[in-house]
This record gives C-alpha cells, structure tokens and sequence, in this order.
C-alpha cells in the first residue's frame, strides 16, 4: 500500500508540473511567433540534433514524451529526496521553491548548454525561465508530494 501512495504522488505530480511546463513553453513559443510542433521539436533536437526539425508529427511527439519524461523524473528526485529529507515535506513552499531554482540551475547551466552549444543566457529569459520553475515546477511537485506525504502519515 505505501508503494501505491509513492506512484500516485509521483503520478499526479509529474502529470501536473509537465503540463503546466508545457503551457508555459506553448504561450511563450507563441509568443516569439514558434509554432508548438516546431517548439516540440526543438525539445526532440536535444536527443536527435537538427534532424528533429525534418520529423513532423513524429518528432513532435518525441518531444513532448521527452518533455514529461523530464517532468516526471524530476518529480521522482523530489519525492525520493523527500523521503530521506523531511523538511521538503513539512515545509513544502520554502523547498519547492528553492527546489525549482535547483531544477533551473541544472537546466539552464549544465543541461541546456550541454545539448545545445549555441545557447546563451539572456536576463530576460533567464528572469523568465526562474520564475517558472519556481511557481510551475518546484512549488506544484513539493505541494503535491507534501499532501500525500501527510495522507500517508494520517493513514
């Protein structure tokens, strides 16, 4: 039964931080006038290169099963971490925040420039990007995985 409650926390997290992640990137790939399958895509060239672009649909999925690949393995470290660590679930804003700033911090410097030479740090998108991982990946995973870390405990 505890194993069931660690797949549904995990679940539900993952399920909930990858499509707020991926609204976000969808508005701001509108924004910048990048169609979603073009910006699915460019998820897809961090494993398959330039190639991806040339993929249509196929590649567009390829990066959106990557995208929640991401998502949720993001969402299993918290919830592994929380196990051994218990003020990410007893302090659930505090850690997922500083939580999302580690997920952008791994991202943005290690991740991103690894898989894509050419990137660059701009403020703005930086500011951008910071944001969003506290308020739609780190807070969302912490609050989520705390509330089935305390039905557990209740139970």
């Amino acid at each position: 039964m505890k194993n069931c409650g660690a797949l549904r926390a995990i679940l539900t997290a993952g399920l909930v931080v990858g499509v707020l992640d991926i609204s976000s990137a969808l508005v701001i790939w509108w924004q910048r006038g990048v169609g979603a399958r073009r910006g699915l895509q460019g998820i897809a060239a961090g494993l398959l290169g330039a190639n991806s672009f040339d993929g249509g649909v196929i590649t567009a999925g390829l990066g959106l099963a990557l995208h929640f690949f991401v998502a949720f393995m993001v969402v299993t470290i918290f919830y592994l971490a929380s196990r051994k660590i218990g003020f990410l679930t007893l302090h659930p804003v505090v850690s997922g925040m500083l939580y999302g700033i580690g997920v952008y911090v791994v991202m943005y410097w290690l991740v991103l420039p690894t898989v894509f030479p050419t990137f660059r740090h701009r403020l703005g998108n930086d500011l951008l990007a910071i944001a969003i991982h506290i308020s739609l990946i780190g807070l969302p995973c912490a609050l989520i995985v705390s509330h089935y870390s305390q039905q557990a405990r209740q139970s």
